[in-house]
């Protein structure tokens, strides 16, 4: 039976790993701006998440089911340890997996995320999946969904092959996937172990992102012992593809500074 989790990668296979994790509206190659610039000495890695892409739908979707796929990527790669990126819900399945198994990840670079969604069943988590998905509903593709949303998530003066990334990735995503994300999304809560994180870790957020406000990141980033904070000006909740240049500075800065 073939391997069920699809990944792009691109550098030398001796170098250090970087594993980037996409959110709801992405792909794995929402971190082509990222895998491109990386590759002459890591090597990067970015993955479809389960039932986006190519790779194979799990069910049901949960993080911890979503970490689980992320250790069996890495041990079908033979990665004993690596470096992890995750944007958004990605951010959230790399915490997840970080209070699973710390020692399979040299740091941490947790993007436009957060470390709770709150209750499932809570007013505001049934009025936030009410509304994301009744454009569905209504009769709307995911292509349509993009054009409203994309436009929405980015700040300041997008750089437009990211932008075209942005559109690309989530016109692709899947009614289903889409919507088990959403419900998913909902469940996470992390809270409990921010304290406890031992590997350096970063977290970047962007000046003008609704989703995961900046103020609320900087809270975040308080919360982990030691770990380095970065406000990045003019953007959304896209920065990796908004500034790719910059973003790229700030991963590369931090992972080169790490002893």
């Amino acid at each position: 039976m073939p391997f069920d989790v699809n990944h792009i990668e691109n550098g030398p296979t001796n170098g250090e790993a970087l594993i980037f994790l996409h959110g709801i509206g992405g792909d794995c190659h929402s971190w082509d701006l990222q895998l491109e610039s990386f590759s002459d000495n890591y090597r990067a890695i970015a993955w479809d998440m389960p039932g986006y892409g190519a790779s194979t739908t799990i069910n049901p979707m949960t993080f911890a089911n979503l970490s689980n796929s992320l250790f069996r990527l890495m041990d079908h790669l033979k990665i004993e340890q690596a470096h992890l990126i995750g944007h958004s819900m990605g951010g959230m399945v790399a915490q997840q997996a970080i209070a699973t198994y710390e020692n399979r990840f040299k740091t941490a670079t947790l993007s436009a995320t957060s470390p709770a969604f709150g209750k499932p069943d809570g007013e505001f988590q049934k009025n936030f999946i009410k509304a994301r998905l009744k454009p569905l509903e209504d009769g709307l593709s995911m292509e349509d969904l993009a054009k409203k949303q994309v436009p929405n998530m980015v700040g300041y003066k997008p750089d437009p092959r990211g932008l075209d990334l942005a559109y690309t990735s989530m016109s692709k995503v899947s009614p289903e996937a889409f919507t088990a994300s959403m419900h998913c999304l909902v469940e996470f809560d992390r809270r409990d172990n921010l304290s406890l994180i031992k590997i350096p870790t970063l977290l970047v957020s962007g000046e003008k992102d609704t989703n995961a406000p900046a103020p609320m990141m900087e809270k975040m980033a308080s919360k982990i012992p030691g770990s380095t904070y970065v406000c990045m000006t003019g953007t959304g909740h896209l920065s990796n593809m908004e500034r790719p240049k910059e973003f790229n500075l700030v991963l590369k800065k931090f992972i080169q500074n790490i002893k």
